[in-house]
């Protein structure tokens, strides 16, 4: 699976809290609107998150027999304020507020590149905070899976993307999300699954920026 960075780390963020969207004024809209707040609310009281999930990738070609199954790839997420690292599809991703660290462990390398403030896919804080206008939520169901009780939500992008919803799980007494589904134009689904989900642990800073003496051998590329 070839996914870019930048939509790793949205679609990861969308998984874990989305607020302020615009509304409309349905009901349907209304509601997941207030869920969504009381989850963005929450994920905000937390001094630092750290998340392990599973991701899969699923094609949508069904015609062909031949193709390997998809099946599930684990990842890692901590963040800590506007420090974030992320370990997901051969990638280290690390940032400490400033600095973008990506380490490629195929190819040894690792990019670096400066923060952009602008950027809302390379600053965690704006992508929780920063969907105003950029996605119409809807309420599809109440129901219960797993023994919980959860609602349905989805996502519905305003303005063009490769995909056409997110489709979110939120656990209904918890406040948090338990999957998220990326269905995209092309037929292919990106589907996260948060495994474990704890809050306020202590995180040491040297987690948040990269290391090169831990790494023996590895090619810097500096794109600042």
């Amino acid at each position: 699976m070839n996914i870019k960075k930048n939509k790793i780390i949205s679609f990861l963020l969308i998984a874990l809290t989305t607020s302020f969207f615009q509304v409309v004024g349905q009901p349907y809209e209304k509601k997941a609107k207030a869920i969504l707040d009381d989850v963005s609310a929450k994920i905000k009281s937390y001094k630092s998150i750290k998340i392990e999930f599973t991701y899969r990738f699923e094609s949508g070609d069904n015609k062909n027999k031949t193709a390997a199954k998809p099946f599930d790839k684990a990842g890692s997420l901590q963040i800590k304020g506007e420090k974030y690292n992320l370990n997901i599809s051969g990638q280290t991703i690390i940032c400490d507020g400033k600095t973008i660290w990506t380490y490629i462990k195929d190819s040894k390398e690792v990019q670096i590149k400066s923060v952009d403030p602008v950027s809302e896919e390379e600053n965690p804080q704006k992508i929780l905070t920063g969907y105003n206008a950029n996605y119409k939520p809807k309420l599809i169901k109440e129901d219960v899976i797993g023994g919980k009780e959860v609602y349905i939500i989805d996502l519905t992008p305003i303005k063009g993307k490769s995909f056409y919803r997110i489709r979110m799980v939120i656990d209904k007494n918890k406040k948090q999300v338990i999957s998220s589904t990326v269905d995209q134009k092309d037929g292919s689904k990106i589907i996260y699954n948060i495994k474990t989900f704890a809050t306020d642990v202590p995180l040491n800073d040297a987690l948040f920026t990269f290391n090169k003496a831990e790494y023996p051998g590895v090619e810097v590329i500096d794109m600042r």
